[in-house]
């Protein structure tokens, strides 16, 4: 199914940001840093599983909740 890691890319960033632009440039940063760059993905992206593996973690690591 294509475009599942963008749609999570966005949860993760919706989720932390919760509206705020810093923060939500900061979550990006954070992505880019842990190596999953936001910008090289779109709903069109093949989802790679080592990829949708490594957004898990980095949502376990954040503590959060996607739905």
């Amino acid at each position: 199914m294509a475009g599942q890691i963008k749609q999570m890319i966005d949860n993760i960033i919706e989720t932390r940001s919760k509206g705020n632009e810093t923060i939500a440039a900061t979550t990006r940063t954070k992505l880019i840093l842990k190596g999953v760059n936001p910008d090289k993905f779109s709903a069109k992206s093949e989802d790679d599983p080592l990829i949708l593996d490594k957004l898990k973690q980095i949502i376990k690591e954040m503590g959060i909740t996607i739905h």
